[in-house]
């Protein structure tokens, strides 16, 4: 009798192991891990500071120090955190919405359509017009998410809307090309390069306060969207059948992920990889839950690109790198890396 209470009490244990971790734990550590990555991209940077000159900073946020910390510094950081938050959560949306794990932001031409908009901007000349660049680029998004939007409320495959997407992604790609090939001085060439690689280098609270709006109404639509990305795991006839409305879901969860990436496009350039990366970080801490993975794949596309920026920061080279490049040459191996655990664990 003993034996078989014990192996009653071992089997409720090896299930509960097999349980996922409880989603609010999980942000909680993720917000404190990004706390401190945080910290560490505010207090480390190209120029060194002596301990007396951080507690100048911290007391006197006027002084030289504090100006390196709280005006240049602390608003990049902000901004990376946004940005990889943006890109993590539409590219879990997406991966939910499409039931592809290569799905990422770029795969509705929504990056592509953001970046044309700001290449307009600056071979027009705008560039010198305070956030017309980032106006222009958040246009783009907004334009291609509404033919994405309309195209994806009166379709029933999701395959047709990748397609789509892909299309729409190298049209705009071709468009850009083409600003490039007529950009009227090569200053123009080189700045609408510098874009298109991604940066938030100079980037002040203006910037971070311009970009919440969009961001918030995105992060509202994606959230919306998660009760019916759950219920799309049965299977789309099923869901349907439950009542699910498909045409209502597949328009909030692209219009949000279209907001956050325009967005996310709008404030630093067209970064790749974190929008794909970011949900896989936290995949299997959730059990592969669409709706659970939303938030923590946010804070880990916040994780990502604060580190990458640092990375990009600390790097010494004579021309500092963009950090779209430092997302690639780092998040890819890692990205491989998780890829072949997965495939580990599906053979077994």
């Amino acid at each position: 009798m003993s034996r078989l209470v014990r192996g009653r009490r071992d089997g409720a244990a090896g299930r509960g192991a097999e349980r996922p971790m409880s989603v609010a734990r999980l942000c909680l550590i993720m917000v404190l891990v990004l706390a401190m990555a945080a910290i560490v991209a505010v207090t480390l940077g190209e120029t060194p500071f002596a301990a007396s000159q951080y507690l100048q900073a911290l007391t006197h946020p006027g002084s030289p120090p504090g100006e390196v910390l709280w005006t240049i510094r602390a608003p990049r950081v902000a901004m990376a955190a946004l940005v990889g938050a943006a890109l993590g959560l539409a590219g879990a949306t997406m991966q939910g919405l499409l039931r592809n794990p290569l799905a990422d932001p770029g795969v509705l031409g929504v990056s592509g359509a953001s970046g044309l908009g700001a290449a307009l901007c600056i071979a027009g000349g705008l560039a010198a017009v305070p956030g017309a660049v980032e106006l222009g680029a958040l246009a783009g998004a907004l334009l291609a998410g509404g033919a994405v939007v309309a195209i994806a409320v009166r379709l029933r495959e999701p395959e047709a809307l990748i397609l789509f997407g892909v299309a729409l992604s190298a049209f705009g790609g071709a468009l850009t090309a083409l600003v490039f090939n007529l950009s009227p001085s090569p200053v123009a060439t080189a700045e609408i390069l510098a874009w298109l690689m991604g940066s938030v280098e100079n980037r002040d609270w203006t910037d971070s306060l311009r970009a919440i709006v969009p961001m918030a109404l995105g992060v509202g639509l994606c959230l919306k969207a998660g009760r019916g990305l759950r219920m799309l795991t049965l299977g789309e006839e099923a869901a349907r059948m439950s009542g699910l409305d498909m045409p209502r879901l597949r328009a909030f969860a692209v219009a949000g992920a279209a907001l956050l990436t325009g967005a996310a496009v709008a404030g630093a350039g067209v970064i790749g990889f974190v929008g794909l990366a970011a949900p896989h970080m936290v995949r299997a801490l959730v059990k592969d839950d669409p709706r659970r993975i939303l938030p923590p794949s946010a804070l880990a596309g916040a994780l990502l690109l604060v580190l990458a920026d640092l990375a990009a920061r600390l790097v010494p080279t004579d021309q500092e790198l963009k950090l779209g490049v430092v997302t690639a040459l780092f998040g890819a191996p890692a990205f491989a890396l998780l890829a072949w655990r997965a495939a580990r664990s599906w053979r077994s």
